[in-house]
């Protein structure tokens, strides 16, 4: 892992929470069961569900396994507590313009919630370094994979408390 600090909004630190407890206390569980049973049949070299759950059970095993070191070096950060809200930081959610003025907006989060086509940028995208500290009206210039493109900050917004 990476020396910057792993910052995560409670929201996304929740949504890694419920989906390492549904893993750990629902399926992992259900599935030694499943295991057993299938091992208690006789020749395991020739038993597909014997295979595929052990299969699944690494599966499972190295997911947790993920999800608990993610969450041991994330660092939640709410928005909402944000002591400047005039400029550019973690979790706000920006509306830009492009030399175009096709406006585009997107929300700076953690690495783990990341999702470009729901709008959530990584705070560490080239897009976020760019406008990272800006204020609107500011306008910042980012490399892009398919060319430099120039933006104009047209409004930023953070959650309510």
């Amino acid at each position: 892992m990476s020396d910057r600090p792993n910052h995560i909004t409670p929201e996304g630190y929740r949504r890694l929470r419920e989906e390492y407890e549904a893993l750990f206390a629902g399926e992992r569980p259900k599935l030694l069961e499943t295991i057993a049973w299938a091992a208690a049949n006789g020749d395991r070299s020739e038993n597909a569900d014997y295979q595929y759950g052990r299969r699944r059970l690494r599966e499972i095993d190295r997911r947790i396994n993920f999800l608990a070191r993610r969450m041991k070096a994330a660092k939640v950060t709410d928005p909402a507590a944000q002591p400047d809200k005039s400029r550019i930081w973690f979790g706000a959610t920006v509306t830009l313009a492009d030399e175009d003025d096709n406006e585009r907006v997107v929300t700076l989060v953690g690495e783990d919630e990341a999702d470009a086509g729901a709008g959530r940028i990584s705070f560490h995208s080239p897009l976020a370094r760019a406008i990272r500290g800006a204020a609107v009206g500011d306008l910042r210039r980012v490399a892009l994979p398919a060319g430099e493109r120039e933006y104009e900050v047209i409004g930023i917004a953070y959650p309510e408390a």
